[in-house]
């Protein structure tokens, strides 16, 4: 794929944040001693009207560090088998996931003209807490992420729909589900990923019909 493709940057629309989308899987609820087992990322596009569109998604399967817990209901929730043949094929270290991730985001928020990438996620401080925390066990002094603010597809699905369950949403923003490929990182980012689209580009559409653009100084 052609990284060099001419794009229209995102800089103005978020304050120069890069709304990055990020699903991440987990051998539990406790970001400093739970194993961090999937990362997925989605970027996304905008048109010279507004509108956002899913682009690429990146995806990296961890093997848990060393000392890591991993939560048998966890697992069974998402799925993953530590020694399945493709884990054993595919998945990376830590030090090496991070490097290959932090890399691809901080290309993004450089082809987008922005400062900072910003983690969009469902439930976003489970996966921003998790992401940080992988951070700081591999050293890693360049985290591109803001490390606070997030955008959260709860609260967007909540404001736009009524609802607040992932699939529930998507039901509500007629997006195909999945249940069987639920709960994988890189499925349930892009589902993310498209209902953070659709309830910005409602919005978009709402602002245009009042004569409202962003990044305008007309009151």
């Amino acid at each position: 794929m052609n990284d060099d493709i001419e794009i229209i940057p995102i800089k103005d629309r978020f304050r120069s944040f890069l709304p990055v989308v990020i699903d991440v899987e987990t051998g539990g609820f406790d970001k400093e001693n739970d194993a961090l087992l999937e990362i997925a990322a989605v970027f996304l596009r905008m048109d010279e009207k507004g509108e956002f569109t899913r682009d690429r998604t990146y995806s990296w399967h961890l093997e848990p560090f060393e000392g890591a817990n991993l939560d048998p209901k966890s697992l069974e929730v998402n799925g993953i088998v530590l020694d399945s043949p493709f884990r054993q094929e595919v998945a990376v270290n830590e030090h090496k996931a991070y490097a290959d991730f932090f890399k691809v985001v901080r290309k993004e928020v450089k082809m987008n003209m922005c400062t900072r990438a910003v983690l969009v996620g469902h439930n976003a401080h489970f996966d921003l807490g998790f992401l940080n925390a992988g951070a700081d066990r591999v050293g890693h002094k360049s985290n591109p992420f803001h490390q606070f603010s997030v955008f959260d597809t709860v609260s967007l699905g909540a404001l736009a729909y009524g609802q607040t369950v992932l699939a529930r949403i998507a039901h509500a923003a007629k997006i195909p589900w999945d249940s069987s490929q639920a709960h994988s990182a890189a499925y349930d980012a892009e589902r993310t990923a498209d209902i953070f689209c659709k309830i910005l580009n409602m919005w978009q559409s709402y602002d245009n019909s009042v004569g409202f653009m962003f990044g305008s100084d007309k009151e």
